[in-house]
């Protein structure tokens, strides 16, 4: 008798983590973002520079100090991505080529220890709810699956917050994130001006 009761327990207890996975991921996809057919195209974001005041020469100068190993033929293509999305998606020149330095260091074939991939760091799972097709981990697709992603946060949340959650997702945990962003751009701007 005592063996049946353990098999019952045992029994509910695969039971219970059946319903917490399947609650979990019906979850999931009640707060996934509609279908690409019927997202909102990002709005303009209030804080942009415009996208002519910024060349790609220049974005090239701040890779060159960002240090590395990139070539300058590589620096001038990210660079020319950098320019080309931000311009596409309303954003800040010197905010996108922020947020690249503190994703990746500039460096394309960056990969974190969660999976997110090249320049913009950005997780392959991402990839589908954009509708975005193809290999995001070239360095005009990732720039813009990034570029994509940080104008809708900022849309939706404005600057400060669309930054925090680039970073940490929809449920935000500190600041430290954006802190290393603004410094980022700070010195950008450094760069920018003084060459």
């Amino acid at each position: 008798m005592a063996n049946r009761s353990r098999q019952q327990k045992k029994h509910l207890s695969r039971s219970g983590v059946a319903v917490m996975a399947l609650v979990g991921g019906v979850l999931l996809w009640l707060s996934s973002p509609p279908p690409p057919d019927e997202a909102p195209a990002p709005a303009p974001v209030a804080e942009s520079a415009p996208a002519a005041s910024i060349d790609s020469s220049a974005i090239a100068r701040v890779l060159t100090h960002a240090g590395g190993t990139l070539s300058e033929p590589e620096r001038e293509r990210i660079a020319r991505a950098v320019v080309r999305y931000s311009a596409k998606y309303d954003l800040d020149t010197e905010l996108v080529t922020a947020v690249m330095l503190v994703e990746s260091r500039g460096l394309p074939s960056a990969r974190s220890a969660k999976g997110a991939m090249g320049l913009m760091q950005v997780m392959p799972a991402m990839i589908g709810p954009l509708g975005m097709a193809g290999n995001f981990t070239t360095v005009e697709s990732n720039v813009e699956a990034g570029c994509l992603i940080l104008a809708d946060n900022i849309r939706r949340m404005g600057e400060p917050d669309g930054i925090l959650a680039y970073f940490w997702g929809p449920h935000i945990r500190g600041d430290a994130y954006l802190e290393r962003v603004q410094a980022a751009r700070a010195e950008v701007r450094r760069i920018l001006r003084s060459s």
